[in-house]
C-alpha cells in the first residue's frame, strides 16, 4: 500500500475493495472498474481547474 496524492481537499467516501483484490484492474480498466476511491470534495470549485480524461490525454499523447 502506498499514499495517494489527490489535488483536492475533501474525504473519502468510499473505496473500491475490487482493486485491493485485483490491482491490474487500475491499468486495464482504470474507467471503469479500476477506479480507486469516490471523494466529497470539500471546495466543489477545486475541481474546476482539472483536465478531465481527454483534456490529459492529449497532453501525455
Amino acid at each position: 500500500m502506498s499514499d495517494l496524492f489527490l489535488p483536492v481537499a475533501g474525504e473519502i467516501v468510499e473505496f473500491n475493495e475490487a482493486v485491493e483484490d485485483d490491482p491490474a484492474l487500475v491499468n486495464n480498466d482504470p474507467y471503469g472498474e479500476g477506479w480507486l476511491i469516490k471523494v466529497k470534495v470539500n471546495n466543489p470549485a477545486d475541481v474546476d481547474g482539472l483536465l478531465d480524461g481527454e483534456a490529459y490525454k492529449a497532453i501525455i499523447g
